[in-house]
């Protein structure tokens, strides 16, 4: 008889928590919970690293489904996907913040 956890995805969960389990990726995703939009050259700015970095990570998150771009000229401005990766930011940070996380 199989169990409710056999259904969870539990690969494709893993992969996601993966994606943002790098300091990089996470700030670029947390900056991106603050402005709804950025372009590279922004998000380079907000998480202090270079704009090759930047657009590095930024196309990791667009590959998993996390962010969202739309172009404006030869711009390209980035936004988090939907409502759920801002949530999961924010719930992490939220429990981190609580002190019941330890390093």
């Amino acid at each position: 008889m199989g169990h409710v956890v056999d259904t969870i995805p539990t690969m494709d969960i893993g992969k996601l928590f993966k994606v943002l389990s790098d300091a990089t990726r996470l700030r670029i995703a947390y900056a991106l919970t603050i402005e709804e939009e950025l372009c590279v050259c922004d998000v380079s700015a907000s998480v202090d690293c270079s704009i090759a970095t930047a657009s590095h990570h930024l196309r990791t998150l667009l590959k998993q489904g996390l962010v969202k771009y739309r172009k404006e000229g030869k711009v390209v401005y980035y936004s988090l996907d939907d409502h759920h990766v801002s949530s999961l930011v924010h719930l992490a940070m939220e429990h981190v913040n609580e002190g019941k996380f330890s390093s």
